[in-house]
């Protein structure tokens, strides 16, 4: 909900940013790949509950999944760039609540089940729709530039980031955000649903 409203604030800088890292010869894919091992670290480190380390992490995983758009900017976009960015944010998403669950399999194995659903209904939601832009033609810039159409959401990348550091924070609480999470996502994906099959009616 929030992506487009904070894009302007952290993009100037991440852009900044990019163009050093770029012009030190680090390539895009290297960030990606950088960024997705901090975030399976930040996983391990929630699973064997060194929490604050994982927020940490958490924190190293977000940086370097904006920045390596930045570098992208600045040198080249790729196929290949965007795929990966794609696919290993959503793993890592999906570990932090299975990191909350190994931690503590008693008290949260089920809401972390019924937030993986809600991400996996979402994320679904999401994707699908971009593959149909991509057969029209349809773009936005909305969310900034990016290798595949970004549909708006109720939850979005801001939202879920700030849960997972709440998560961190009061891990007792970990059941009662994940289950209210999980409502927000189902309305989220719910809404792109009918939005993205209204837009697509009689074709």
């Amino acid at each position: 909900m929030f992506d487009a409203q904070i894009r302007p604030y952290i993009d100037p800088p991440l852009d900044r940013a990019g163009r050093l890292v770029a012009q030190a010869g680090i390539s895009a894919d290297t960030v990606t790949l950088v960024g997705f091992a901090l975030g399976m670290g930040a996983a391990v480190a929630i699973a064997t509950g060194l929490l604050l380390l994982g927020l940490v992490l958490i924190a190293l995983n977000r940086i370097a999944d904006g920045l390596d758009g930045a570098v992208a900017r600045a040198t080249h976009k790729s196929d290949r760039g965007g795929y990966l960015d794609i696919v290993l944010d959503f793993v890592f998403y999906g570990s932090i609540p299975m990191a909350f669950a190994i931690l503590d399999p008693a008290q949260n194995a089920l809401p972390a089940a019924a937030l993986l659903l809600s991400f996996y209904a979402n994320g679904s939601a999401f994707l699908a729709y971009a593959i149909m832009a991509e057969k029209r033609r349809i773009t936005t810039t909305s969310q900034g530039i990016k290798s595949l159409y970004y549909v708006a959401g109720i939850a979005e990348g801001a939202e879920t980031i700030a849960l997972f550091a709440v998560m961190c924070l009061w891990p007792a609480g970990f059941p009662i955000l994940a289950w209210g999470f999980a409502a927000v996502c189902f309305v989220s994906a719910a809404a792109r649903i009918i939005g993205a099959a209204a837009s697509l009616k009689g074709n």
